[in-house]
């Protein structure tokens, strides 16, 4: 998250995370879309961060993304542990509900970049079913591969034909930050990676129960649904983002106290 931010950030490892509850969050989004901004956001969790402290390209992009998230409960306690007793999580698909319900009171026109085109489907569906007021003008399922120039261009020029305002992307950590970061200039939105959102929202995967979510164990229920291809990622992720953070805590909380204290930021 860009160092010259307005808003209340700390330092998690190597990486800026926002300190706006969900509310204040939803508030700063609504703002941009209001007066018309370019933005990006990135929802983070401890493989975000703990990958970015591995590899300086998505180190860069976080460090320029416009807003990042607390998703998992790791980053809110850690947040806590900082200082900010009042701090909540901030995650892609409640994140993505509740800015879908807000684009049918005000009318948002709303693009969605990403997934299959039978998770698409569904998705469209699913909210046009719950939020029937909110203006999906787009979607589209790109390709498991990178988009050739051309591609990303024709791409970025139907997005920004559609009057899309608010563009929520799913394409996994990295690729959907990297994208993100690099269409920044090139799509007149505010664009959120959301990452398993669609997948979810559209049922077709299962989200953890409450309890996983609200005890950071969401990542055990889903490594019991996908064993196979999940196992050597938390296996190294959770023990190294432990160490990282614990090694960098005393350091990160006296310059995020630093950082914030001159920071004049009216309610945020």
């Amino acid at each position: 998250m860009r160092t010259d931010s307005l808003y209340s950030t700390a330092r998690i490892i190597n990486s800026n995370v926002s300190t706006l509850n969900f509310n204040q969050t939803v508030t700063v989004i609504e703002d941009w879309i209001a007066g018309k901004e370019s933005r990006y956001v990135c929802i983070c969790n401890t493989h975000s961060l703990v990958t970015a402290s591995n590899d300086a390209q998505l180190a860069e992009v976080l460090e320029t993304a416009d807003l990042c998230t607390p998703d998992g409960m790791p980053l809110v306690w850690a947040l806590k542990m900082y200082g900010f007793q009042e701090q909540d999580r901030v995650d892609g698909p409640n994140l993505m509900l509740r800015l879908c319900e807000e684009a049918g009171r005000k009318r948002y026109k709303v693009f969605l970049y990403g997934g299959t085109e039978e998770t698409l489907e569904k998705l469209v569906y699913s909210l046009k079913r719950d939020y029937p007021d909110a203006d999906i003008v787009g979607s589209y399922s790109p390709p498991f591969r990178a988009l050739t120039e051309e591609e990303n261009q024709q791409m970025t020029g139907m997005i920004n034909d559609s009057g899309a305002e608010l563009v929520f992307v799913s394409l996994g950590c990295p690729k959907q930050e990297i994208w993100m970061y690099n269409n920044r200039s090139h799509i007149n939105g505010v664009m959120i990676g959301v990452g398993a959102a669609f997948d979810f929202i559209s049922g077709t995967m299962k989200r953890s129960p409450v309890f996983f979510q609200k005890w950071g164990l969401e990542w055990l229920y889903r490594l019991g649904s996908d064993p196979k291809r999940l196992w050597k990622r938390y296996a190294y992720n959770n023990p190294v983002y432990i160490y990282r953070f614990l090694k960098t805590y005393r350091k990160n909380k006296k310059i995020s106290a630093i950082a914030n204290k001159s920071l004049e930021r009216g309610f945020f």
